[in-house]
């Protein structure tokens, strides 16, 4: 069962992103400050739940949540800064949406740069281990997903409806037909062919 947070006792946001091994589509992030009595069995990395699950979930965190932020760092940013960069942009983007201001930061991951002098911790697979960073991934997930879902209309091609722009076979092989689009990050490498040379 997941802890509510690492300490109790304090105001702590946890945050999350999704999307950063994507070849297309923004990285979204997510922060979440839970009430201290907030307890849901069904709350955990938003990556071994279902799509149903989380769309269940996506509403109960947004209504029992002291507070939630949500941002997008979009294609052309990721290229500017690299992916790392711009997930810590994007969490620090979600921190500043919140009307309330933590006490602390529990960061799912290894990597974080310190978000206004506020003391923060980086957990790896904390979305697994605490309720808060798990909730930041759910937000994460859905919100990131349903941008997908609506730029896949535009770009039916590359099938985000459902690969949301994660390197998937037909993904690769679409972007071998059809190219590149507006939407991806010009900056990954798209095709594993674009690291040989022909000499």
């Amino acid at each position: 069962m997941l802890k509510l947070q690492v300490y109790p006792n304090l105001v702590e946001a946890g945050t999350d992103e999704a999307g950063r091994g994507c070849l297309a589509g923004p990285v979204v992030a997510a922060a979440v400050i839970l009430p201290k009595g907030f307890n849901n069995s069904l709350l955990n990395d938003s990556k071994k739940l279902t799509r149903k699950q989380r769309e269940f979930l996506r509403p109960i965190i947004e209504k029992e949540a002291l507070s939630y932020g949500i941002a997008f760092v979009y294609q052309e940013e990721i290229d500017e800064l690299n992916i790392l960069r711009a997930s810590i942009v994007a969490m620090h983007r979600a921190l500043e949406k919140m009307n309330i201001a933590p006490e602390f930061i529990s960061v799912d991951g290894n990597k974080f740069v310190a978000y206004k002098n506020i003391p923060h911790q980086t957990i790896v697979k904390g979305d697994g281990k605490y309720m808060n960073i798990a909730a930041a991934s759910v937000l994460a997930k859905t919100y990131r997903d349903a941008y997908m879902e609506k730029i896949h209309l535009d770009f039916p091609q590359y099938d985000w409806e459902n690969n949301k722009g994660y390197p998937t076979l037909k993904h690769r092989d679409a972007i071998r037909e059809f190219g590149s689009c507006l939407h991806h990050r010009k900056s990954f490498k798209l095709l594993p062919e674009q690291l040989k040379l022909d000499l």
